[in-house]
């Protein structure tokens, strides 16, 4: 369960969509999930595209928002129409298209057409979005502040607390800043820190697919400890732990370098 997009991912996506599709004619509106099965909006425009943590929102005129969620594996692919679809047609579950774009989502989760004046219904219990226009880092931090005795890397993962970290840059974070993901909330000693620090890898990753959290794209390179168990921590030489950490639904593979990253019980 290692896999969930981050937040720069979908962010990403609603970019590229929102300039192939806002403004636009839809020529084709086909959900294929049984609860729109049978909705057409061809003919009406797109008006915007816009993500909120790990949620994308297409609001469309008329003020229709159409909600979709990449979770675990989900993902939009943009191509002219008339091209070969990249993926299996069975895990498609929307086709959105104008006369110069086709954008076709596949595994999307949670595929929900719905008012735009209640979008608050899908995306109101989240948290302050790490890469919204209105990003409030001190709401973050006293959302995680509010559970002092659960593990950090759990509280991280939480969206209610801040919207759009992945278990990446939990791991990259947490390294950064020298804690411990097992250790709790209130040991941590600079929960400002922690919040900006992963405010600035994702900012600094958002406007390109390659995600790397030591300033090199080179194969290899791009990360601290995310996915680098066993081999020597590039601040130490000590080896990289990684292991099941958090009940569901945060239960994800840890890594970090037991040497950086000490536990701490009491701040």
């Amino acid at each position: 369960m290692d896999g969930v997009p981050e937040g720069d991912t979908v962010w990403l996506a609603s970019k590229r969509m929102n300039e192939a599709l806002a403004g636009r004619v839809l020529t084709r509106f086909d959900l294929r999930v049984p609860r729109h099965a049978t909705a057409d909006l061809a003919g009406r425009s797109v008006v915007e595209i816009l993500p909120r943590g790990k949620h994308m929102l297409t609001r469309l005129d008329g003020a229709l928002t159409l909600h979709t969620h990449f979770k675990m594996d989900g993902t939009w692919h943009l191509g002219r129409p008339g091209q070969r679809w990249r993926g299996p047609a069975h895990e498609v579950r929307a086709v959105l298209a104008n006369a110069e774009w086709e954008a076709v989502g596949y595994r999307l989760h949670d595929v929900l057409l719905l008012p735009t004046a209640e979008e608050s219904q899908v995306v109101g219990h989240l948290g302050p979005d790490v890469l919204g226009p209105d990003w409030d880092p001190a709401e973050a931090v006293r959302r995680l502040a509010e559970q002092p005795d659960r593990e950090v890397g759990q509280a991280l993962l939480d969206q209610r607390n801040l919207a759009g970290v992945g278990n990446l840059y939990r791991a990259e974070t947490l390294f950064l800043c020298g804690v411990s993901p097992f250790s709790p909330v209130g040991a941590v000693p600079d929960l400002d820190r922690v919040v900006a620090t992963a405010h600035r890898l994702m900012r600094a990753n958002r406007d390109h697919p390659e995600q790397s959290t030591t300033g090199s794209l080179r194969r290899g390179e791009t990360h601290w400890v995310y996915g680098r168990p066993g081999r020597p921590c590039r601040r130490c030489g000590s080896t990289v732990s990684a292991g099941p950490a958090g009940p569901p639904p945060y239960d994800r593979i840890a890594y970090w370098c037991p040497t950086c990253q000490p536990l701490r019980r009491e701040s």
